[in-house]
């Protein structure tokens, strides 16, 4: 990368933050304290490194690119990703005795669920991991870095490859990845329509974007809820057809730890954490993790 321009800021966040290690599929890189990742700004490379402040109360971000604009645009992107302006203090207020997730916001007020710098990559992923293990998953999201993914001179860093590129991928290639065929179809369908832009997952009107998504064969709720949750920042919304969510769920509402409830359940039962349904989730994961919650607790 010749040339490079460099932009660094210093931000406190509005509410308490953990940052997150580095991510399964290989593109967030954690190295020591420092959160490492290439993104694509209209097409250009820009490396992004974020670490906490010496006194831990703020996080640095730094940018490297070809100009001052790309530079600040991937900072954008990197304080959505991260979740830094998020105000979350009215959510830790209420909750932070509650009996399901109260713990757990006491414990790690900073926990985030995870989120992607651009929409198009947490749809990407979703599609990927629909009804398999998260591991298989990553497995496949892996290859299509290695094999599409975009890179930039001069580092080992890799971006996943931009919609256009999946858009020209043949079907056959995505399977050689282990993505199952019908959904293959639906990820390079995907792309297409976000490529040409008849799909706009950036517009601020979330909700015509997920009409046409659930109009394109394989595309269902949990796809699309995990779209709004982790790429768009929608905290509202409760990827309700996720399996660990569904035996916590069931669990609680039936008290046999076999039981998986129903999407519609799952959304009625995070409906009491309106408007942070999504986090609030996402702490109740990390609850059930680290002490199992009893089956009559009262909620």
């Amino acid at each position: 990368m010749a040339r490079m321009r460099e932009t660094r800021i210093e931000l406190v966040p509005r509410s308490p933050l953990l940052l997150p290690g580095s991510g399964a599929d290989g593109v967030l890189r954690r190295r020591g304290g420092v959160l490492e990742r290439l993104l694509h700004i209209a097409g250009e490379p820009v490396i992004v490194r974020a670490a906490y402040s010496a006194s831990r109360t703020g996080v640095l971000l730094g940018a490297w690119g070809a100009s001052r604009g790309l530079c600040e645009a991937a900072l954008g992107r990197m304080r959505f990703a991260l979740g830094i302006d998020d105000d979350l203090r009215e959510f830790h207020h209420r909750f932070r005795r509650d009996p399901l997730i109260g713990r757990a916001i006491r414990a790690a007020p900073g926990l985030r669920p995870a989120r992607r710098p651009e929409p198009f990559e947490a749809l990407a992923w979703a599609i990927c991991e629909q009804l398999i293990e998260f591991t298989r998953a990553a497995a496949i999201e892996r290859r299509i870095v290695a094999r599409l993914g975009r890179r930039a001179p001069g580092t080992t860093l890799s971006d996943l490859p931009a919609a256009a590129t999946i858009a020209a991928t043949a079907p056959a290639m995505l399977e050689s990845f282990d993505l199952a065929g019908r959904r293959a179809i639906a990820l390079r369908r995907v792309a297409h329509e976000v490529a040409c832009g008849r799909i706009d997952l950036a517009a601020e009107d979330h909700e015509f974007g997920w009409r046409r998504l659930r109009a394109i064969p394989e595309i269902g709720s949990w796809t699309v809820e995990s779209l709004a949750l982790h790429g768009q920042g929608r905290l509202d919304k409760v990827p309700a057809g996720d399996l660990g969510l569904r035996k916590l769920v069931g669990g609680l509402l039936s008290g046999d730890p076999q039981a998986r409830a129903e999407e519609s359940e799952v959304r009625g039962f995070f409906a009491r954490y309106a408007p942070w349904g999504g986090i609030a989730a996402a702490f109740a994961m990390r609850s059930a993790l680290t002490r199992p919650v009893l089956a009559g607790t009262r909620l």
